[in-house]
């Protein structure tokens, strides 16, 4: 029986593996349940945590910046100091500020983005048990066997499709073995790995192996501001060249456009609509993804708070905005609507 593996990756603040997996696995349950049965194809969940490599340098910030007095000095105890007391919102600062500008600084900084792709490879390879030698040797896969379904969450969006199209991984001075770790995992999706030919230090393309994306869910993403690398010529960062070869890639494989569906809570200020920002970037690539903003319903006392004519009350409400997509019962069954609309047809 063939596979769709649904891939969870979090986003900003998690920092706790058992915490991250129930709560993707609550989400897994409703989208299997929606689903259903179904005689030729079972899923599985696949959870990619990152979490815990960031975890220790935003906690010595945070006990740094509410420990500082006027004078810049460092006091013994956090509580001795009253600076950090001055500023509005500081549980707002401290939660969520922190630790997303935090999250996405430390990843920016080449020694973190190294661990945290050494740790999402391993993870990956681990639990969907890919042999990389044996698959490197098979034939190009079709859109009848094992297929991949990414769920993707906040700053976690951009891990993944910075390490899977950012050109900055191909630098030959990170050194081989953080080039191979990049590889490996680009390699477990179809259309995206290279293999690096030791004895020639040369690239070999094996683009037509690895599981095939069959949809993709971004949850609350910031992934359309990187259209402003984009806008300046950046190179480094810009995920548009090998995004394209991707999506026309899997387009031909799977004979459809690529679903992608981007859920967006009108309160989580982290989240902006694709579609447009996608349309600037990918040009006339735009024809092999399907795009589709959903915008989330918020309660009705997240409606009521954001009717207040003070615009720090309604960010106040931005944390729960920007995780409430996990319990969000009607994301999960527009995710397990789109996942059934995929299953090849008898």
């Amino acid at each position: 029986m063939a596979t769709d593996f649904i891939v969870f990756i979090h986003g900003v603040n998690n920092r706790k593996y058992d915490d991250f997996t129930a709560q993707a696995q609550k989400m897994f349950d409703v989208i299997t349940k929606e689903v259903g049965s179904s005689p030729s194809r079972e899923l599985k969940p696949i959870f990619l945590f990152w979490g815990n490599i960031a975890e220790k340098s935003i906690i010595d910030l945070s006990n740094g910046l509410q420990g500082s007095d006027d004078n810049g000095k460092t006091a013994k105890d956090p509580g001795d100091f009253a600076t950090w007391k001055k500023f509005w919102f500081p549980e707002l600062r401290k939660n969520a500020i922190l630790n997303f500008v935090g999250d996405a600084a430390l990843y920016l900084s080449r020694g973190v983005s190294v661990d945290i792709i050494n740790q999402l490879t391993d993870q990956a390879l681990c639990q969907l048990k890919i042999d990389l030698q044996q698959m490197q040797s098979k034939s190009p896969v079709n859109g009848d066997q094992d297929r991949l379904h990414l769920v993707t969450h906040s700053w976690g969006t951009v891990i993944l499709f910075d390490i899977m199209f950012a050109d900055r991984w191909e630098d030959q001075d990170l050194g081989p073995d953080i080039l191979k770790a990049v590889e490996n995992l680009r390699s477990c999706f179809f259309g995206i790995g290279k293999e690096l030919d030791k004895s020639e230090g040369a690239a070999i393309d094996i683009k037509n192996v690895g599981i095939p994306i069959a949809s993709l869910h971004t949850m609350g993403s910031p992934i359309a501001l990187f259209n402003l690398i984009n806008s300046g010529n950046g190179k480094n960062f810009n995920l548009t060249p090998k995004l394209k070869e991707f999506l026309e890639s899997s387009s031909k494989l799977m004979g459809t456009p690529l679903p992608w569906q981007n859920y967006a809570h009108p309160g989580d200020p982290i989240a902006y609509p694709i579609t447009g920002a996608m349309k600037l970037s990918l040009k006339n690539a735009i024809q092999f993804v399907s795009l589709k903003d959903i915008v989330t319903n918020p309660g009705w006392l997240e409606q009521a708070v954001n009717q207040v004519p003070f615009f720090p009350v309604s960010l106040l409400n931005g944390g729960g905005a920007h995780g409430s997509y996990w319990t969000d019962a009607t994301v999960a069954k527009n995710i397990a609507k789109v996942i059934k609309s995929t299953f090849p047809q008898p």
